[in-house]
């Protein structure tokens, strides 16, 4: 692989398809899988890579996003390698806020056109994959293309809400739609029977866009010269395909698209089954994330049929099915978890803390005795009362001071008070 390739990965807007979890934080800083957060995806696949100059684009909701990469990702001197963190700024030639994802790279493309560089990689910062970078860079240098798409092979009836590509024989595009409804005809982007052959697709008959995009770095210099281009999937990449040369690459592992409360809720509790998709941990290929150094974590006469629990829990006499813990849970005697996701907390609290904090008739942060959890997701450093009944279901869409309800699955918010006996 000849040349520099600078990695450039966006924050995201303002997620409200992820309300409340990111009532307080950008969408790639949501926690996932008990110690780990979104961003920690793209970058970790990057390192593993090879790749060492990245750079996340931020801007809503940032704070935590920020502190968790700057805590994270150090360097040492001698690596020349560095995760910077871009914010929208304004500048004499600039208005400050991003306007789409082509703008916010738009915005910084002077910090990337540096000498030595041949490709930037553009990644999002919300998706759930492992992927070696690298082949996607062979397959864009032995197509001798401008830009390469890194796709996925779905069928006609999984299009929904997919940028969907035609590609010809050889694997470049010539078409492309964004977002088909279901009644759209897309059959001219369908794939021919002889890529789907040589790329062993089976029997998926199109290509859908994994937000992955592979530009040369000059090509990416004209396509974004007209301002008024603000999205890549939208605007930038159908109009690519008519004057430049676009491939596709095929990736076929597992990859999902963790926008909606739905899809957080179901990725991350697939993790719990015997045989889940993806796993956190490959000896060649590990997601990286913050060392906090917690302890163990403790367990006394715990129930538990297929769980994922994370570092510096305390769990006594609790029922656990299908649940993932967070680091720095506490559990306390009788509490029943189903179904449901506790993302844990920030810190922990003393015992002479949670002495103070009853006495004064307040509550700490724990899932208190005999609670009961099913279909919920129980976000950082929330204080669930003894007795609390936090059941979801086949319920409407709401919102509240301290919870949300989507699809049927309750969310109580980072910091919720949910006091005892309380029924939601």
């Amino acid at each position: 692989m000849s040349g520099r390739t600078v990695v450039v990965i966006l924050g995201g807007g303002r997620g409200t398809r992820l309300f409340p979890l990111t009532h307080v934080r950008a969408k790639p800083a949501v926690p996932l899988g008990g110690k780990y957060r979104l961003i920690d995806i793209p970058i970790s696949n990057a390192i593993n890579s090879g790749m060492r100059e990245i750079f996340v684009l931020t801007q809503f909701n940032s704070a935590s996003l920020n502190a968790h990469v700057t805590k994270t990702y150090r360097f040492d001197p001698f690596s020349h390698g560095r995760v910077e963190i871009l914010a929208a700024e304004q500048t004499d030639t600039s208005g400050g806020w991003y306007q789409g994802t082509a703008d916010a790279v738009r915005q910084h493309l002077h910090r990337f056109r540096k000498e030595g560089v041949d490709n930037i990689l553009i990644l999002s910062g919300d998706h759930l994959y492992r992927m070696d970078y690298r082949k996607l860079i062979a397959r864009h240098q032995a197509s001798n293309a401008d830009i390469t798409i890194s796709t996925i092979p779905l069928d006609r009836s999984e299009l929904l809400g997919f940028g969907v590509v035609g590609a010809n024989e050889e694997g470049m595009l010539h078409g492309f739609q964004e977002k088909p409804a279901p009644e759209d005809d897309v059959g001219h982007l369908a794939t021919p029977d002889s890529l789907r052959t040589s790329w062993d697709l089976g029997d998926k008959a199109y290509l859908a866009s994994m937000g992955v995009y592979v530009f040369n770095l000059q090509t990416l210099v004209d396509v974004l010269d007209d301002v008024a281009l603000v999205d890549f999937g939208r605007d930038i990449i159908p109009q690519a395909i008519a004057s430049h040369r676009v491939a596709a690459h095929a990736f076929q592992g597992y990859w999902e698209d963790i926008g909606t409360i739905r899809s957080f809720y179901e990725s991350n509790l697939m993790m719990c089954d015997d045989a889940p998709p993806f796993r956190f941990y490959d000896p060649n290929a590990p997601i990286y994330t913050r060392p906090r150094f917690l302890p163990p974590s403790v367990f006394r006469n715990l129930t538990i049929e297929k769980g994922f629990i994370g570092d510096g829990c305390l769990v006594f006499g609790a029922e656990i099915k299908r649940s993932l813990i967070g680091i720095r849970t506490r559990i306390e005697e009788g509490a029943v978890i189903h179904d449901s996701i506790l993302m844990g907390a920030d810190y922990f609290e003393s015992d002479d803390l949670r002495d103070e904090i009853i006495a004064r008739g307040d509550q700490p942060i724990e899932i208190g005795r005999g609670a009961s959890i099913k279909r919920a997701i129980i976000d950082k450093n929330a204080r669930i009362g003894a007795g609390a009944v936090i059941h979801g279901g086949d319920r409407p869409d709401e919102d509240h001071e301290a919870y949300s309800i989507r699809d049927g699955i309750i969310i109580v918010r980072k910091g919720a008070r949910i006091p005892p006996g309380t029924v939601l």
